[in-house]
C-alpha cells in the first residue's frame, strides 16, 4: 500500500523485478533524500493495486486500495509533479487471470475476469476489468511529451565495453513479413478537425439493413485535434498467416509473430487469436464443436487453448492431431524451448519491440524447439511500422551487426501527451459485429470518416490533439538546437495520419528559421539513415509517433548499450512537472523466475539511477532546493562510479546481483556527499555513514552473497508480501543498520 500524501518526489510501486529491486533500492532513496530535507513517498500502480482499486465493494476496510493510479493522473497535471515511474506490468488477459486468481487465494474476494461473459452482470464486472487491460498506466500519466536518450556516462561506458552482437550474413534467412494490403496502413483515414467540426462525436455501426448501432458516444474532438479512423479485413489477415505458415515452412527458418498485445490491448490479441487459429486451422476445422464445448478463445493462446483441450474426454486424440499437424509445421520461435513454450502460448510472452531487436542483436537469430537458433520468418502483419524492421534487418544483411564500440547514438523525441495516436485507441477499437459499415459522426451531424467492415474485422480510431503536437515540435527544436545532431522526423507522407501531422511540422519549422536543420523521412528511410548515421560514429534524433518511440527507444538501445533497462527517460509534463521514467521491463518476468528459483536477481537498476538524479536535480530547480542539487549531483557520481568500476548485476547466481550494486551505489553516493563542498552540513552527515559503509565491505558483500543459492519466498508473484519482499531484498544485517 501507498502513502496518501503528496511529497517532493513520488517513487511508483509497480511489478515484477523493478519493484523487487525497490524493496532494495528504496530505503537508501528515503534515507539519503531525508537527510537534505527531501521527502520520497509512494503511489502504487502495480496491477494487483490496481484490480483491487476497482473493487473496493468487495474488501474489508483494511484490503481497500485507494485509487493511486487516478490521484497521479491529477497531480501529474500540475506544476508541483516529481513521479519517479518504473515500469509496470500492460496486463494481457492471461496475466490479468493470473493476478485474480493469487488475489483471491490471498483472501481477496474479488470477482473472476469473465472470459466469455453473458448476463448483464457479468457484462459489468468485464467492463470494469478492461479498464485495467493492456496499456492502462502510461496513457493516464503521460501528460507531456517524451525525450528518451542515453545518458552519456551509460553510452561512455557500452563503448568502452562493448556487448556482445550475433554476426550478421549476407546469406541469412530471416526476413519480415507484412499483409500485401487491407491492413491498417491500407485503409488509414485522417482529417484535422476545424472549429466548425469540434465537439462529440459518435461512432456508429450501420448494418446491411440500416439499422445503427451507436459503439462510442460523446467521444470528445477539439478543434486541432488530427483524427484518424482505420481498420484490418481479417480475411486478409488469415489469407496473409497462411500464407506466412507456407512461407517459412518453404525458407527452413522458424515462425515468429511480433505483436504489442499489451499496450494494443484490444486489436493485437485478436490479431494474435487469428496466428493460433491459422496455426491450429485443421484442428479448429475438425473439432469445432470441441472447442467451443471446452471455451476455446485463441485470443488467450496456445497455451489456455492446450490447457482447456485437456479437459475434454477426446483430449488424447485432439492432442495426437495437434502433434501430427506440428511435425508438419515449420519451425516455431520458441519464448522457452526448455519449458516448450513458444512464441504462440500467450499473447504478452513476445513484444515486438523488446522481440525484434534482441533478435536483430542475435545476427537475424531465434531459438527454435531443439533449443538451437535458427534464422526467422518475422510475421508483422501491419505496415504501419513492420519497416523499421524490414529495413533493419535489411542493413545488417549488407553491411554486417553494429559495432558497440564505435556506434554514435539514436535520441528520440516522442509525441505521447494526452493519450496520442494508437496507445490512446483502446476505447475506440472494435470488431465489427456484423457485415456494414462503421463511420465516425461528427458533433455538427458531419460523417468524418467511413469504412465498409464484414464480420469481425478489426476497426479502431485515434486522435493526436494540438497542444501536445506543438509542444512535441517544440522539444524536437529544443533538442536540436541543444546537441546539433542530425534530426529527423519519422513522417510518411503517404500515410494519413503522417500527413496530416506534417502540416503542422512543416510551417513550425519555418516559422522557427530551422526548416534546414530537419529532415521529414518515411520510417524505412529514416530506419536507414540513421543506422547509416550511428554506423558511422555520427548521432541523430528520431522525432517520432508515440508507437515508434516505444518501438525506437528499445531497438537503438539494445543494439547501442545491449539494454534498453539503462535509457534516461525524461517527460516535461505540459503543466510544468516532471515524470521520470526508468526504462523497460519487457524482461522483468524472466528475473523475477530466477530470483525465486536461486534467490539471483539480476535486475540492472542503471535506469533507476538515472532517474533518481534527473528527479533530485528538477527538485533543486523547480523549488529553490539546493540541497536537492547537491543530492542529485552526488547521485550522478554515483551512477558514474557504478560504471566505471563495472557493479552492475551479473546473470549468474553465486556472482553479484542486484542488491549489491545497491550498496555500491549507496557507498559512492556517500563518498561524493562527504567529499563535496557546497553543503558543509551535509558532508557532515555523509561522512560517518560513508567511512561505515566502506569499513563494512567484507561483512556486507558477504552477507548478500550468503543469499544467493536457495529458493526464496516473496509471497506471491503478483502481490508479494511486503514483509517476505523485504527478507529477501535486504539480507545484509551490517548494510541495513548502516541506512536503517
Amino acid at each position: 500500500m501507498a502513502e496518501n500524501s503528496t511529497p517532493d518526489i513520488l517513487y511508483t510501486i509497480v511489478d515484477e523485478a523493478p519493484e523487487l529491486a525497490s524493496a532494495s533500492f528504496l530505503p537508501i532513496i528515503r534515507t539519503f533524500a531525508s537527510a537534505a530535507g527531501v521527502t520520497v513517498g509512494t503511489k502504487d500502480i502495480s496491477l494487483a493495486a490496481r484490480i483491487l482499486a476497482t473493487f473496493p465493494e468487495n474488501l474489508t476496510a483494511d484490503q481497500k486500495q485507494p485509487n493511486d493510479l487516478a490521484e497521479l493522473g491529477k497531480l501529474v497535471k500540475t506544476p508541483d509533479a516529481n513521479v519517479i515511474k518504473l515500469p509496470n506490468i500492460s496486463a494481457s488477459v492471461p496475466q490479468l487471470v493470473a493476478a485474480v486468481t493469487e488475489l483471491q487465494a490471498q483472501g481477496f474476494d474479488i470477482p473472476s475476469y469473465p472470459e466469455e461473459p453473458k448476463t448483464d452482470a457479468e457484462k459489468a464486472i468485464r467492463a470494469r476489468f478492461d479498464g485495467i487491460k493492456g496499456s492502462a498506466v502510461n496513457p493516464v500519466l503521460r501528460e507531456g511529451n517524451s525525450d528518451r536518450r542515453a545518458a552519456k556516462a551509460v553510452k561512455n561506458f557500452a563503448q568502452a565495453n562493448p556487448h556482445r552482437m550475433g554476426k550478421w550474413e549476407t546469406s541469412s534467412k530471416t526476413k519480415v513479413s507484412s499483409m500485401p494490403g487491407n491492413d491498417f496502413y491500407a485503409n488509414e483515414k485522417s482529417a484535422t478537425i476545424t472549429a466548425a467540426q469540434a465537439g462529440d462525436a459518435k461512432i456508429e455501426f450501420v448494418a446491411k439493413d440500416g439499422a445503427v448501432t451507436v459503439l462510442k458516444d460523446g467521444w470528445a474532438l477539439d478543434t486541432g485535434t488530427v483524427a484518424d479512423a482505420t481498420f484490418m479485413s481479417v480475411k486478409a489477415l488469415a489469407a496473409f498467416l497462411a500464407d506466412a505458415i507456407e512461407d517459412t515452412k518453404k525458407d527452413g527458418t522458424l515462425f515468429s509473430l511480433h505483436l504489442k498485445a499489451t499496450m494494443m490491448k484490444v486489436s493485437d490479441p485478436i490479431i494474435f487469436g487469428h496466428a493460433v487459429k491459422a496455426w491450429l486451422a485443421p484442428i479448429f476445422d475438425k473439432y469445432a464443436d470441441d472447442l467451443a464445448a471446452a471455451g476455446v478463445n485463441p485470443n488467450s493462446g496456445m497455451g489456455d487453448v492446450l490447457a482447456r483441450i485437456a479437459s475434454l474426454p477426446n483430449a488424447n486424440a485432439i492432442q495426437a492431431d495437434i502433434d501430427a499437424l506440428t511435425a508438419e509445421r515449420p519451425g516455431m520461435y520458441m519464448v522457452n524451448s526448455d519449458k516448450g513454450i513458444t512464441n504462440l502460448h500467450v499473447p504478452s510472452d513476445v513484444i515486438i519491440d523488446a522481440s525484434m531487436p534482441a533478435l536483430i542483436r542475435a545476427g537475424g537469430k531465434g531459438w527454435g524447439a531443439d533449443g538451437n537458433e535458427g534464422d526467422s520468418n518475422c510475421v508483422i502483419p501491419d505496415n504501419c511500422y513492420a519497416p523499421v524492421y524490414d529495413e533493419s534487418v535489411e542493413f545488417f544483411k549488407a553491411n554486417g551487426a553494429l559495432n558497440p564500440a564505435t556506434a554514435g547514438t539514436v535520441q528520440n523525441v516522442g509525441l505521447m501527451a494526452q493519450k496520442a495516436e494508437e496507445y490512446g485507441s483502446h476505447p475506440t477499437t472494435f470488431e465489427a459485429p456484423a457485415d456494414g459499415t462503421i463511420r465516425v459522426v461528427l458533433a455538427n451531424g458531419e460523417t468524418l470518416h467511413s469504412h465498409d467492415v464484414e464480420a469481425g474485422d478489426i476497426w479502431r480510431a485515434c486522435t493526436a490533439k494540438k497542444a501536445p503536437i506543438e509542444n512535441w515540435i517544440q522539444l524536437a527544436l529544443d533538442r536540436q538546437r541543444l546537441t546539433g545532431f542530425q534530426s529527423i522526423f519519422w513522417l510518411d507522407a503517404n500515410r494519413a495520419h503522417d500527413a496530416e501531422l506534417i502540416k503542422y511540422v512543416t510551417p513550425a519549422l519555418e516559422a522557427a528559421g530551422a526548416a534546414d536543420k530537419f529532415q521529414i523521412m518515411a520510417p524505412r528511410e529514416a530506419t536507414r539513415a540513421s543506422l547509416e548515421t550511428i554506423t558511422a560514429g555520427n548521432d541523430s534524433i528520431a522525432i517520432t509517433g508515440n508507437v515508434l518511440r516505444d518501438y525506437l527507444t528499445d531497438l537503438f538501445p539494445i543494439l547501442e548499450l545491449g539494454t534498453s533497462a539503462k535509457m534516461l527517460s525524461i517527460v516535461k509534463l505540459m503543466n510544468g512537472g516532471g515524470l521520470f521514467e526508468t526504462g523497460a521491463g519487457g524482461s522483468a518476468p524472466k528475473h523475477v523466475e530466477q530470483l525465486v528459483d536461486e534467490n539471483h536477481l539480476r535486475w540492472d537498476s542503471m535506469g533507476e539511477f538515472c532517474a533518481l538524479s534527473e528527479s533530485l536535480n528538477f527538485l533543486a530547480d523547480s523549488k529553490d532546493n539546493a540541497k536537492a542539487g547537491v543530492l542529485g549531483t552526488a547521485a550522478e557520481i554515483a551512477t558514474q562510479g557504478i560504471l566505471d568500476d563495472n557493479r552492475s548485476p551479473s546473470r549468474k547466481v553465486g556472482e553479484p546481483d542486484n542488491r549489491d550494486s545497491h550498496y555500491w551505489f549507496a557507498r559512492y553516493w556517500a563518498d561524493a556527499l562527504a567529499e563535496q563542498t557546497k553543503d558543509a552540513d551535509l558532508a557532515a552527515h555523509f561522512a560517518p555513514i560513508a567511512k561505515a559503509l566502506a569499513d563494512g565491505e567484507a561483512a556486507i558483500l558477504s552477507e548478500l552473497a550468503a543469499a544467493q543459492g536457495a529458493p526464496a519466498d516473496i509471497g506471491g508473484y503478483f502481490n508479494p508480501s511486503v514483509e517476505k519482499k523485504a527478507a529477501v531484498m535486504r539480507p545484509s544485517a551490517t548494510l541495513n543498520a548502516i541506512i536503517g
